[in-house]
């Protein structure tokens, strides 16, 4: 399996410039017409692949958490 590591500085301004600016009739510029939030991937694609697994974990830990709150209070 290959290793994931971060992108380097001309890959993360290659990423966001075509993020920012898509190609028109691409599938990037039809996800931004159809409500795609590309700042957020920019967001995401600035972490290492290791920040991004603690965010997530993070997450679904806080997700948790409110499920069991819910299940207490039915």
């Amino acid at each position: 399996m290959a290793e994931l590591r971060a992108l380097t500085q001309e890959q993360l301004a290659r990423a966001e410039q075509r993020l920012r600016h898509p190609a028109p009739g691409s599938r990037i510029e039809a996800a931004r017409e159809y409500g795609i939030d590309m700042t957020l991937l920019i967001e995401q694609l600035r972490l290492t692949p290791a920040e991004r697994a603690r965010k997530l974990e993070s997450a679904s830990t806080a997700m948790e958490r409110v499920r069991g709150v819910a299940r207490r209070r039915s």
